[in-house]
């Protein structure tokens, strides 16, 4: 249905305190039209799929420094899962090494994005992805 506005959740999962990157992103998507929720810092995985359950949110847009991913992530994932929320999507962003990308992509993360990849990019991701849900 393209009528209906994507709502994406915006998420810091872990320790690290700096959500600049985060931020720019909600501000992106939501000049893009999207509904944009978004959780502030340091939230554990449970708290993050129990907010994008809440909200009914097509997208979970998580953004990580803390080089803690490998756990996270896939975390996050089972979580959602395990509550009936395997159609809520999740994408990545922030300080994520290139090989470690196919491991998150088999764990069940839809897209990552490396730092300074530009809005325009997600978006079109999104708005793409989206349609062909």
């Amino acid at each position: 249905n393209t009528n209906k506005r994507l709502r994406v959740l915006i998420a810091k999962i872990g320790l690290d305190g700096h959500d600049v990157g985060a931020r720019v992103v909600a501000r992106g998507l939501l000049d893009a039209g999207m509904e944009v929720i978004y959780t502030g810092l340091r939230r554990r995985p449970e708290q993050v799929a129990r907010a994008a359950i809440e909200e009914d949110v097509d997208w979970i847009g998580v953004s990580i420094l803390s080089g803690a991913h490998e756990v996270l992530l896939p975390r996050l994932r089972i979580l959602l899962d395990e509550q009936g929320a395997s159609d809520i999507r999740i994408m990545a962003g922030g300080v994520i090494p290139q090989e470690d990308i196919p491991a998150l992509e088999a764990a069940g993360v839809s897209q990552v994005f490396l730092s300074g990849a530009p809005i325009s990019e997600i978006v079109d991701y999104l708005i793409r992805e989206s349609a062909d849900a």
